[in-house]
């Protein structure tokens, strides 16, 4: 009687426990029917009919985590669980495949200034491949790449080298520059003294100009023709003194021999002056 009781009791929470089924948030549960696939069960509680339904898979919708490289979501459960063995690994060894594939296809140097590039290029790889699987690749993030220990010895050469040459440049450029600065700085000054000069010039031109202006003003009053020639004798006078004085033999001009001439110029120049 007490073991016909206990079986009662189990067969009855046994048809209770596969009766209901719960899933929980960000998951999704794949019932099938008879061995055949039956429905995809959303969050909730669900009934099913003992010992004819069962659950398959549970398959996570959020985004997960593999291997600390990719990021992936499952989009569609069916796919995700009768499309593939293992998602999981068939992307970590896909991921893989499709880095050494887009490593190959740059240099060395590339690998380490155009990650960003690298994982885009990678995560539309393994998004196209892993469609047919119900799985979408958020992202890809390659991790430290460590190359053998002689493409690193060739590579720091090949660093110093382009550090040397860029100093080359700098020192070169800076002297091209102190060179345009002093020949723009002679320039400027030579253009400065010619502008000076010129001025001058300037100057003295007007200067003189405005001296003979004023003496053809001069001339051209009344008497001022008489004027100019007296200044002129007095000058002629005054100048003849002075070679006399200063040389041992005196050697005078024709007209300046004749004393006579001297005086009757004289008196022709201020007889008129008197008469005035």
């Amino acid at each position: 009687m007490w073991t016909l009781l206990l079986f009662l009791l189990a067969l009855v929470a046994f048809i209770f426990y596969n009766t209901f089924v719960i899933v929980e948030m960000r998951e999704e549960v794949i019932l099938e029917r008879f061995g055949k696939y039956h429905a995809t069960l959303e969050p909730g509680l669900h009934f099913t009919i003992p010992l004819v339904d069962r659950v398959a898979y549970r398959q996570e919708t959020r985004e997960q985590v593999l291997d600390g490289l990719v990021y992936l979501k499952v989009m569609d459960s069916y796919k995700a669980s009768y499309g593939i063995n293992d998602y999981r690994l068939a992307a970590v060894n896909l991921a893989q495949t499709t880095m050494r594939s887009e490593v190959g296809k740059i240099t060395l140097d590339d690998t380490f200034s155009e990650r960003d590039a690298m994982n885009e290029a990678i995560v539309q790889e393994l998004d196209k491949a892993s469609d047919p699987w119900g799985v979408k690749v958020m992202r890809y993030e390659l991790k430290d790449i460590q190359p053998a220990q002689d493409i690193v010895r060739t590579m720091e050469k090949q660093m110093e080298a382009e550090r040397e040459k860029r100093a080359e440049i700098t020192e070169s450029s800076g002297e091209r520059d102190a060179r345009i600065n002093v020949s723009e700085g002679q320039r400027e000054a030579r253009v400065n003294e010619a502008e000076g000069e010129a001025r001058e010039m300037e100057l003295i031109a007007e200067a003189t100009a405005n001296g003979i202006e004023r003496i053809a003003d001069a001339i051209a009053q009344p008497g001022g023709s008489l004027a100019v020639k007296m200044r002129l004798t007095e000058q002629f006078i005054d100048r003849l003194g002075e070679i006399v004085d200063g040389a041992n033999v005196s050697v005078l001009p024709m007209e300046a021999a004749n004393i006579k001439s001297i005086f009757e110029g004289a008196s022709e120049v201020t007889g008129p002056v008197r008469q005035s």
